[in-house]
C-alpha cells in the first residue's frame, strides 16, 4: 500500500495581502522534515528556532487526571501543555547534535499524518521567536500519490517571502510602506539592506521545487 499525500496549504499569519504556498508531501513526512520543506517553500533561511504547535480542546486532561497529576506533583511541561489545549513539538537539537533546552515533543518523533489525520486539520509553525512569524498549515486534501510525482513538492504559492529579521509582520508592512516612499527618511538605508532585487510581489515556484529535488536526493 502506497503512502498517502497530504496537500498542505501553509500561509503566513496577519500577512495582508496572504502570504502563502501549497505543497503536497507523504502523510508520514515528520514534522522535523516538514519543517525543512516549509523553510524552502516559503523562502526562509533556516537562521532560527522553531515548533509547531497543535491546539485542540480535545487535548485537555480530565478534571481525573488533573488530579492524578496533583497528588503525584509531576506537572511537565507535556502536561502543562495540555492543560492549555496543546501539543508542542520543538526541535531538541540543534544541525550541529547541540540540545536546544526548547520545550515539547520531539518533531522528528512524530508524523504529519499523527497530528494532522483528516482534511481542515491544522497545525501552527512558528519560526524565529524574536519575529514571531507564525504560520497557519490546514489540510486541503488527503489522496492517493499521483503517477510520476515526486514528493514534497510545491504547488502554487503567491508573494515573496519577508526578510528575515525584519522585525515581524508589522516589521515587514513597515518596511514595505518606507521602500515605497522615496521621501522617507529610512528610505535609503532600506533600500540597501533589501537589495536591488527584492521584489515583494514575486514568487518562483521553479527555483523552489529545484531546491526540494535537491532536498528530496540529500
Amino acid at each position: 500500500m502506497s503512502t498517502l499525500i497530504h496537500t498542505l496549504r501553509i500561509t503566513l499569519q496577519d500577512s495582508k495581502p496572504p502570504i502563502w504556498r501549497r505543497v503536497a508531501v507523504p502523510s508520514d513526512i515528520t514534522l522535523g522534515q516538514l519543517h525543512e520543506v516549509i523553510q524552502i517553500s516559503m523562502g526562509w533561511t533556516n537562521s532560527h528556532l522553531h515548533q509547531f504547535v497543535l491546539r485542540d480542546k480535545s487535548l485537555k486532561p480530565s478534571r481525573d487526571e488533573i488530579r492524578k497529576v496533583g497528588e503525584a506533583d509531576i506537572w511537565d511541561d507535556a502536561f502543562m501543555a495540555r492543560m492549555r489545549g496543546e501539543r508542542v513539538f520543538s526541535m531538541l537539537t540543534t544541525p550541529f547534535g547541540d540540545p536546544t533546552e526548547m520545550e515539547g515533543e520531539d518533531e522528528d518523533a512524530v508524523t504529519l499524518a499523527e497530528v494532522c489525520p483528516k482534511v481542515k486539520s491544522k497545525l501552527t509553525y512558528e519560526y524565529d521567536f524574536g519575529d514571531g512569524w507564525e504560520h497557519t498549515i490546514e489540510v486541503q486534501k488527503i489522496e492517493e500519490p499521483k503517477p510520476g510525482v515526486e514528493y514534497p513538492v510545491c504547488l502554487a504559492g503567491k508573494l515573496a517571502c519577508p526578510p528575515e529579521d525584519c522585525g515581524g509582520i508589522y516589521g515587514y508592512d513597515h518596511t514595505l510602506d518606507v521602500v515605497a516612499d522615496a521621501d522617507h527618511e529610512e528610505h535609503d538605508d532600506l533600500v540597501e539592506w533589501l537589495g536591488d532585487d527584492f521584489d515583494p510581489e514575486a514568487f518562483d515556484i521553479d527555483e523552489v521545487n529545484d531546491i526540494l529535488a535537491e532536498w528530496r536526493e540529500g
